[in-house]
């Protein structure tokens, strides 16, 4: 919860998911490569830039970055469509990180919707 606890703006959020995006295809088809494995456990950063996207300009209240952070798990883990669609089309570390992505695109629709209802 860096983006709590350090303060940072969306635009550094935002800033800081583009260039780990960037990274992270680089380095997950690497990791893939090396490892022999498809989506190798040890490759953390297409969670970490998909976080990013889910809490992408939403409030930062600790509750809410929390509640993003289960959600986008959640979704991560579950991979509903088009969110599993990206895991098979896509091969190498584009993949690995475009997965996440969506499923962080999904938290972020649903808390954008729901901060404006309810907080």
């Amino acid at each position: 919860m860096a983006v709590y606890a350090f303060g940072l703006t969306n635009k550094t959020v935002v800033t800081s998911a583009i260039v780990l995006f960037f990274v992270g295809i680089v380095a997950a088809s690497v990791a893939e490569k090396e490892s022999g494995k498809k989506d190798p456990g040890h490759v953390v950063i297409d969670e970490v830039v998909g976080y990013l996207v889910a809490i992408s300009y939403l409030d930062h209240k600790f509750m809410i970055l929390f509640l993003a952070f289960l959600l986008f798990r959640l979704f991560d883990i579950w991979k509903p469509p088009p969110v599993n669609y990206f895991e098979c089309k896509f091969s190498g570390g584009t993949g690995i990180m475009l997965d996440d992505v969506a499923a962080g695109i999904y938290v972020n629709i649903i808390f954008q919707i729901a901060t404006r209802m309810y907080f």
